[in-house]
């Protein structure tokens, strides 16, 4: 077990604080700088004798995606005087162009260009979404790239007009879509898919002291880009932290132009001076929490009433404070909201029982962390019979689908809790997932996660006891906001990493999940398997069977 420091709950890239230093000196560049596999994809499409010529680029397919791939070609091209075309939204007039005839005489008519005839000899970059929706679209296209002719189609079918030969034109085409759409592409052209040349635009980075400058410098050219002011070095600093949460890697940088974007504009509008300050762009993150704060608000609004019940002090039995992360659909933002997880234990064959997998409530992936979870604990009783005790465990007042391993720590916390009749301590709440073996692994979503639990307990009053137990390989996940860091960094909040089981188990209860014999007294050390061995051990021998006030009765009777 380690309590994690509060100078570890962000990063603070101390590796490559000096070129940090010297942002303002470096000089801007493109975004290619850190797109190598998607520059070489390029520059080997626009060769003269490169074969296909056809690129598949997995990116979103938005304008400013497109614009990047413009100017991306445009530096690769061999010659300056190769056209490089956009299609977006477009529709096979646009693209292909068309035969208008004329009405006074059939005989003559007019040719209009499209698209493709601008991009002869260069490159067309076209959106694969326009290209699905319009079957017709593509299959057109696929006979252009292996046939060089394009054939006129007369722009009202239902007029006669003579029709000039088709056209030679030779085009590389780029095709960019997300990957759902490449997954659509893929199914309905799989030997076109399998043939044509494949890349990526890379969404984040791995963060080096090789590679930091030219991070900057990307970061500056996209600063002049946009027209926005200088940032100074602080600035830029805290914008790679956000950029840390966002990846929920603290060595890891996002690459999405659009992210981007959206925090460098919002901190250039917060800034009243010349350059934007680190304080302008928490201003930024704070007013885009504040337009999107409301279910997250609401949700903890209930708990604070008592609608939700969330009990942030003293000891319950069979109940445990587990992390949840919220995506309602169409929010832009995920939020996390602590659940309470109970467990019941009752005499039974040993079956612990899935409430919410039971009610088809709980997802596959839930289902599956909750019988690792019942493996574990079956190893480690290492029981000659079966159970003799049967178990429920359930997501009090839970009413959507709950789905993921990450609550499986925190079920075997409540299981073990009420089968040993040991109580949780409640100013604890509990985030990971567990292996047969009972390694703690790492979840999603971690710094929404605690800070959920933190906003409970700071307007119900920070005891100093409060805190967070959580997977010790998602150390590197944490970028907390400043509000939770403060409070770590004054004690009155802690963070605990555990990488398995049983260093859990004292943090709550106080006592052992496992231990050795005394060597000094030569007595055993209390712990909880020790505990749940003696309560089994009675049930066996039968001194705690017949408790009912009929045995009792009878028991009574037949000693008289």
């Amino acid at each position: 077990m380690q309590e994690v420091s509060w100078q570890s709950v962000v990063p603070q890239f101390s590796h490559v604080e000096a070129h940090i230093r010297r942002y303002a000196a470096i000089e801007a560049t493109s975004p290619c700088a850190l797109q190598p596999r998607l520059k070489s994809s390029i520059e080997r499409l626009v060769h003269e004798h490169h074969f296909p010529r056809l690129l598949l680029v997995t990116a979103p397919d938005v304008y400013d995606y497109l614009k990047l791939l413009e100017n991306m070609t445009k530096a690769a091209l061999p010659s300056d005087d190769m056209p490089v075309v956009i299609a977006e939204n477009i529709d096979e007039v646009q693209l292909f162009g068309a035969v208008y005839p004329n009405n006074s005489d059939v005989t003559t008519s007019r040719t209009v260009n499209g698209l493709l005839h601008q991009a002869n000899g260069g490159v067309l970059l076209i959106s694969l979404g326009c290209i699905l929706a319009q079957p017709n679209v593509w299959s057109r296209l696929k006979s252009l790239l292996s046939t060089n002719k394009l054939g006129w189609k007369s722009a009202k079918p239902d007029v006669y007009c003579e029709l000039p030969p088709p056209s030679e034109i030779s085009v590389r085409v780029i095709v960019v879509g997300d990957r759902a759409l490449m997954s659509d592409f893929e199914a309905g052209e799989p030997e076109l898919h399998g043939l044509a040349s494949y890349t990526e635009f890379e969404q984040d980075m791995y963060l080096t002291e090789e590679n930091v400058g030219t991070y900057l410098s990307v970061l500056k050219g996209h600063q002049q880009a946009f027209g926005i002011k200088p940032l100074d070095p602080e600035a830029a600093q805290r914008v790679m932290q956000a950029g840390a949460r966002y990846t929920e890697d603290q060595e890891r940088l996002p690459l999405c132009p659009l992210w981007t974007q959206t925090l460098l504009r919002e901190a250039d509008y917060q800034s009243t001076g010349e350059t934007i300050v680190a304080a302008d762009v928490d201003a930024a993150i704070e007013a885009k929490y504040f337009r999107e704060s409301y279910l997250p608000l609401r949700a903890v609004d209930d708990i604070h009433k008592g609608q939700v019940f969330i009990d942030t002090r003293g000891e319950h039995i069979g109940q445990v404070n587990g992390l949840t992360v919220i995506e309602m659909p169409g929010h832009p933002m995920a939020y996390g909201e602590p659940a309470r997880i109970s467990c019941v234990v009752h005499f039974g064959d040993g079956d612990i029982a899935d409430v919410e997998r039971k009610a088809e409530l709980g997802g596959n992936i839930h289902a599956k962390g909750m019988m690792i979870m019942q493996a574990f604990v079956s190893a480690a009783l290492d029981l000659d019979e079966p159970l003799p005790y049967s178990a429920s465990i359930v997501f009090e007042q839970s009413y959507c689908e709950v789905d993921g391993d990450s609550a499986s720590l925190a079920e075997l916390c409540a299981f073990v809790s009420a089968l040993s009749q040991t109580p949780i301590n409640q100013s604890i709440a509990i985030t990971g997932a567990v292996d047969q073996f009972g390694r703690v692994q790492a979840v999603g979503g971690i710094n929404e996660k605690i800070e959920g639990f933190y906003h409970i307990c700071e307007h119900r009053g920070l005891s100093g006891d409060q805190g967070v137990i959580l997977p010790k390989t998602n150390l590197n996940a944490l970028c907390l906001s400043k509000d939770v860091t403060e409070a770590i960094r004054a004690g009155k909040f802690h963070i605990w990493a555990v990488e398995h089981v049983e260093e859990a188990f004292p943090l709550i209860t106080g006592l052992p999940f496992s231990g050795d014999e005394n060597e000094e007294d030569g007595v055993e050390t209390e712990t909880l398997l020790g505990k749940i061995a003696q309560r089994i051990d009675v049930f066996h021998h039968g001194e705690t069977r017949h408790t009912s006030l009929i045995n009792k009765l009878k028991h009574w009777l037949n000693h008289n």
